[in-house]
């Protein structure tokens, strides 16, 4: 008897789970862009198709034979876009075939404009060419000029968290907390209970704000004062203490990042019963000290992807000071703008692009259409570099393109899952690049700048260029 009802019960439960999955199937479908349909199913081949050098190419080759968007096609649909007012008057617009290089459009995209964070397009690419997917930063504690003494050093973690973040956080960054925890149990195994603390900041040099920066950056919380040793950003609760959610407000971040973060560590080793004897003092580490213990950084891939999503720009401005360090050149403002630039003379970009520092907040960095659309082709045509695209913000799901995250809106329904792109403002700057997946299956790579344009305005001209990417994933463009 409880056999048959037991019986009973299961197939009525199976029979509710299909129908259900059933129902959800289809309500996802209806809500998916119509063109996914283009995608082909995997299957077992009969014999090897390509070579591993060739997959990309291979990938991306694949919406050609649909059909091809042509000049006058990309025109057609451009032009009602090209000619709004609040754009202002200087507009570059660069569309070209991902698949094949071809220039679909062109207007004034050789000339330089202000690039604003679409410049993190040129640090990501320096960075991952040069140190590496999987390279991580270390922020380490080393033995003192004493016996009594410890020094922590800053590696450069731009990530680096003073407490636990929350579990929900991606990537899930290195602490403070776990780096006093282990730094105690060395000094334990020492027979210390009791040292002196100091701070070492040396790995970088020259100010902490870039060129053209005013002051206001880090009072309304765009941006730290940049050192290689920092918690959180710099960012800061209404009561001033280290903020180890990764949110986006407008609060002032730390004048002192520096010793904000020693003084918190200071208080994670006293809670694990090392006494700490005066304050932090900013020191140089010994040469050759011992080190006692270390924490490092998530792998640089999922750096420069939190990055771009969030257009960070102290992730930003230290990944570029990893850039110089790795070429040899000083970790200032300038050493690594210099560096970057470096770099991508190596990739074959010789011209077109003048930095001053690594995020694009600076007024004086410029970059032509032509160059961002370079770096989007750099990065999809090498693994190494495949960061980039990941990375990228895309149209009502993630980062700076979901909705309210960014001066920037989501994009029309057409753009939905489609258009991944970087977005990039200042008070007079609008600037959009990034891949289009269009109606008939091609990748589109666009790049489109606006530095003329009036503060009020902004907004508007936010969306227009939203806007004009939604149309390239709306259009078949023959």
């Amino acid at each position: 008897m409880r056999v048959g009802r037991f019986s009973r019960l299961a197939t009525a439960s199976l029979a509710l789970i299909c129908a259900v999955t059933i129902a959800a199937g289809v309500a996802v479908a209806r809500l998916l862009p119509g063109r996914l349909a283009l995608w082909r199913s995997p299957g077992i081949a009969a014999s090897r198709l390509v070579g591993p050098a060739d997959v990309l190419g291979a990938a991306t080759g694949l919406a050609d034979p649909i059909g091809g968007a042509t000049t006058a096609g990309i025109t057609r649909a451009l032009a009602p876009l090209l000619s709004s007012a609040v754009l202002g008057p200087r507009l570059g617009v660069l569309v070209t075939n991902l698949a094949t290089g071809q220039v679909l459009f062109d207007q004034d995209a050789s000339s330089a404009f202000t690039p604003a964070s679409n410049a993190k397009l040129a640090t990501a690419v320096a960075a991952l060419q040069v140190l590496g997917p999987a390279a991580r930063f270390h922020t380490t504690v080393v033995t003192g000029a004493t016996p009594s003494s410890i020094v922590l050093v800053g590696g450069g973690d731009p990530t680096l968290a003073a407490g636990r973040p929350p579990s929900s956080d991606y990537p899930q960054p290195a602490t403070l907390l776990a780096l006093a925890k282990s730094t105690a149990a060395a000094l334990r195994a020492r027979g210390r209970s009791s040292v002196q603390l100091g701070y070492d900041t040396s790995l970088y040099t020259g100010p902490g704000l870039g060129p053209g920066w005013p002051e206001s950056y880090v009072t309304t919380g765009n941006v730290s004062i940049i050192t290689s040793l920092e918690v959180d950003q710099g960012r800061l609760t209404a009561s001033g203490a280290p903020q180890d959610a990764d949110v986006a407000d407008s609060l002032p971040r730390s004048p002192d990042p520096a010793y904000q973060a020693a003084t918190a560590f200071a208080g994670f080793l006293s809670a694990d019963g090392i006494t700490l004897t005066g304050l932090p003092v900013q020191v140089t580490a010994p040469a050759g000290a011992a080190t006692l213990a270390s924490v490092a950084s998530p792998p640089l891939a999922e750096i420069v992807q939190w990055m771009l999503e969030e257009s960070n720009n102290v992730i930003a401005e230290n990944v570029a000071r990893h850039v110089a360090l790795a070429t040899g050149r000083p970790a200032s403002f300038s050493g690594a703008a210099a560096a970057v630039e470096a770099v991508l003379r190596g990739l074959g970009i010789t011209s077109g692009i003048s930095l001053q520092d690594g995020s694009g907040l600076s007024p004086y960095d410029a970059i032509t259409p032509a160059v961002l659309t370079r770096l989007i082709d750099l990065a999809a045509s090498k693994p190494r570099l495949r960061a980039v695209l990941t990375g990228l913000p895309v149209a009502n799901f993630s980062g700076t393109l979901q909705p309210g995250a960014s001066v920037f809106p989501p994009g029309g329904s057409a753009a939905r899952g489609v258009v991944r792109a970087k977005t990039g403002n200042l008070s007079t700057v609008a600037t959009l690049t990034g891949i289009a997946y269009a109606r008939d299956g091609q990748l589109l790579t666009f790049a489109m700048m606006a530095d003329k344009v009036q503060p009020a305005d902004l907004p508007m001209a936010a969306s227009a260029l939203v806007n004009m990417a939604t149309v390239l994933a709306a259009c078949g463009c023959r």
